[in-house]
């Protein structure tokens, strides 16, 4: 066996953590800064937020992509201030009764700030329609061309029956008035002849007199049945006379409200509406209930004038506003957004009128800006397709959801749809946005401009000073201590590991907001003037005490013995690999003992994890990928003669990911070449076909992992991690992690392809294939190739014994 040592070397400590320099910033604290925006790193979502604002076509509607914390809504905020106080200030919409049908309410459009002064001017003029109204029916003329109109009717009654009086008393039969009406009886000089007298009479003459009783009858019946008539014609006169000192009494109130809204013709002609309705109802509501009345009492006039008929409802006030509306609706349900019609209970049944129609979202923006939250939107029910059937038809109709979708049909009000002119802004996640795309089809048609934040930016100077000057606007906002210079280089350098890269920063604002707060706390804890990279560290400590327990008790596990991780000593198939675990915010390295056990087979290498349904699709990918580089570099002229077998040890939950197909790689060359692996390191990175070593997420979680365990055993100076070449320049190591590696007391490679890697965790020489496909004597490939050829051998040694057996039975 060849040992020789490794061409790659460790990495230095410089190379672990990309430091931020306080002197190169020209200033010594924020407080010196002018406050920047608080983005920075966006010029593409701004470009699109500036562009969908502006186009005013149908359809241009703005979809903010991009996850929560990044400042989304400050930006678009900002962009819309702008663009809303340049715009005119949209009208006001009220509702009011339409009179011919009551269930269908009117709406109407009033230039700003008029829609109150409307609804205060119908109710002082109801108020003086009824000291107008009081004094005009109260009045002595009234009552005396009330009392003529009577009387002249009671006459024309009275005429008629003296008439037939007279006529009846000249044939000497009277006309008497009894309880239950009008009754004839014969006279005898002027007297009423008793029964008795009347049958002491000839029986002819007692003949005449009652055919002239029938006759008279005959006319009084004919006199009676024109009564109905008669007291028609008194109620339509008493109509007349009440319509004209109706009329003369309104004229005044109501021309001087006519008057303010000259300029709005559908106001004026509403209330002359009122106006005509309300004389309608005054018509009937005075008939006189006296002699040829109906016998009730009046109906009173504070009836008539009430404001629940002639009310207005003012849906949107834009009184006192300086430009377009910008509506931010926090809990976008279906109502909340369209509008409803409330009701009340009364008598037990539930009533409801123009006045309980209450306003949506879309009412209050239209005009201007809507905002809502996309996932918010959606996990209400019906309100996503209430947006868009408003926004495709151009108008707010206020239905329940249940009409609207045709699952229910009671009756109530239908009030007139609302023209609709707003741009709408769904601040959302990008799986959403995705989601939308390929699942609804009106999405792309309503959506047309998408604003995409980006969650990083590159790390150069000219962006590290304007995160200086986004630091102070936040610390202003935020009412913290300004922050020195060293405490602004220690944040760039915590927002360049919460990127996962040191040549990027992250644009996630809000763990960067906590922990400014939670930095102002402990620098006013220590009573310090400023905020000093200290007390920022002591955040950052304080937030990872918090959230570590998890980590802690996996690490105590394998500290005790319980997970078994060896990081001394040797071990054939055995290698330490590196998985990253996450627990909400707080993402952690775990280490995880990977083994291979090899024979002779077909070919097949076994991924038991897959084999249990515990490994996802990904990790199966890297396994193919796996075996695919093992039969083409190692067996390309002879079959692969080998069954293999590869598992995570102590694993009892899911794995996915290609992260650890290098390090199954490595176990498994192992295994064949019969080499130990030195237990010392832990490594990660993926592989492909030709053997190269891939990037992997979470590097500097998972190195720090490992770097735990190994520091809790006690650091040799030995111990280390290969991670993927082309992972260096994402790495952001702890401090102490970086000073142990300075000291010499912990390592960390980077390699670019498998056989870099099996030279530092074997000690031996990879070697190169030669021309005829064959690798050095003493090299570890050489190894492998032989023992993979004695596998093939064993195998068709094996296939003809058991074909000359078969033969002869």
């Amino acid at each position: 066996m060849t040992q020789r040592t490794p061409s790659v070397h460790p990495l230095s400590a410089d190379q672990l953590y990309h430091a931020c320099r306080a002197e190169d910033f020209p200033f010594a604290s924020t407080a010196e800064l002018p406050p920047g925006p608080e983005v920075i790193g966006q010029e593409r979502a701004e470009d699109a937020i500036r562009f969908g604002i502006g186009m005013r076509r149908k359809g241009y509607n703005l979809y903010v992509v991009g996850a929560a914390g990044m400042g989304r809504r400050a930006l678009v905020h900002r962009y819309l201030e702008e663009a809303a106080s340049r715009r005119p200030v949209p009208p006001d919409w009220c509702y009011v009764n339409c009179f011919d049908d009551e269930t269908a309410p009117r709406a109407l459009r009033l230039p700003a700030g008029r829609g109150v002064e409307l609804r205060d001017g119908m109710e002082r003029m109801m108020d003086d329609l009824g000291t107008a109204l009081h004094a005009a029916f109260e009045s002595e003329e009234y009552q005396q061309r009330k009392q003529v109109v009577q009387e002249q009717a009671r006459e024309r009654e009275e005429t008629a029956l003296q008439e037939l009086q007279e006529r009846a008393r000249k044939e000497s039969i009277a006309v008497m008035r009894t309880p239950t009406g009008f009754a004839f009886a014969p006279l005898k000089d002027g007297e009423v002849l008793s029964p008795k007298d009347f049958h002491a009479i000839p029986e002819a003459e007692q003949q005449h007199m009652q055919a002239s009783v029938q006759q008279f009858q005959e006319e009084l019946q004919r006199i009676l049945r024109q009564l109905p008539k008669r007291m028609r014609e008194l109620r339509e006169e008493l109509r007349k006379l009440n319509r004209e000192v109706a009329e003369y009494a309104m004229n005044d109130v109501v021309g001087q409200l006519t008057e303010r809204f000259h300029d709005v013709p559908d106001v004026v002609e509403w209330i002359e509406t009122a106006r005509d309705d309300l004389t309608t109802q005054i018509e009937s509501a005075f008939l006189d209930t006296g002699e040829g009345g109906d016998g009730q009492p009046p109906v009173k006039l504070s009836d008539l004038l009430d404001d629940r008929r002639y009310g207005v409802n003012v849906l949107v006030d834009h009184a006192g506003a300086t430009g377009a509306p910008i509506v931010y609706e926090d809990n976008p349900h279906y109502q909340g957004l369209v509008g409803e019609v409330e009701q009340i209970a009364q008598m037990g049944t539930l009533v409801t009128d123009f006045n309980l129609i209450k306003s949506g979202a879309l009412h209050r923006a239209n005009g201007g800006f809507l905002v809502v939250e996309a996932r918010k939107l959606l996990l209400q029910s019906f309100a996503w397709e209430g947006l868009k059937r408003a926004m495709s038809a151009g108008e707010i109709r206020i239905e329940s959801a249940g009409k609207a979708l045709g699952l229910m049909s009671t009756v109530s009000l239908e009030p007139q749809a609302i023209p609709l002119d707003v741009k709408v802004i769904l601040v959302g996640e990008p799986e959403l946005y995705y989601l939308l795309q390929a699942y609804d089809p009106d999405f792309a048609e309503l959506f047309k401009v998408t604003a995409d934040f980006d969650d990083r930016v590159v790390r150069n100077a000219d962006n590290s000073l304007r995160f200086a000057a986004l630091l102070a606007a936040l610390a202003r906002r935020e009412d913290t201590l300004p922050l020195d210079a060293a405490s602004v280089c220690r944040i760039i350098e915590h927002s360049a590991r919460l990127a996962g890269d040191a040549e990027r920063l992250s644009t996630h604002l809000q763990p960067i907001t906590d922990l400014l707060r939670e930095a102002d706390y402990f620098a006013r804890e220590a009573e310090s003037d400023l905020i000093r990279a200290p007390h920022v560290q002591r955040a950052i400590d304080a937030w990872t005490r918090r959230s570590d327990r998890l980590k802690e008790r996996i690490h105590e596990e394998i500290l005790r013995g319980t997970i078994r991780v060896e990081t001394d000593g040797e071990a054939v198939g055995q290698i330490n690999g590196l998985a990253v675990l996450q627990v909400g915010a707080y993402a952690f390295g775990k280490p995880s003992r990977i083994t291979a056990r090899v024979r002779i087979g077909k070919g097949d290498v076994i991924d038991i994890e897959r084999e249990v349904a515990l490994g996802g699709p990904l990790h199966s990918k890297g396994m193919l990928i796996l075996s695919g580089y093992l039969g083409a570099r190692y067996a390309v002229e002879q079959p692969l003669s080998l069954s293999a077998s590869i598992v995570f040890e102590q694993s009892y939950g899911g794995v996915d990911g290609d992260s650890a197909s290098s390090t199954e790689l490595y176990a498994l060359l192992s295994a064949i070449a019969g080499v130990p692996i030195r237990q010392r390191y832990a490594v990660t990175g993926s592989v492909d076909q030709h053997g190269r070593v891939q990037p992997i997420g979470g590097v500097n979680e998972k190195i720090e992992g490992f770097f735990d365990i190994c520091s809790a055993r006690g650091l040799t100076g030995e111990q280390g991690v290969l991670i993927p070449e082309a992972n260096v320049k994402h790495l952001m190591l702890r401090p102490d992690v970086v000073d142990a590696v300075r000291n010499g007391r912990f390592r960390v490679f980077a390699v670019d392809h498998v056989d870099r890697g099996i030279e530092i965790l074997t000690g031996m020489t990879a070697g190169e294939a030669e021309d005829d496909g064959t690798f050095p004597e003493g090299s570890f490939n050489r190894l492998v190739t032989d023992r993979l050829a004695r596998f093939t051998e064993r195998r068709r040694a094996f296939l003809r014994h058991a074909d000359g057996e078969d033969r002869h039975a």
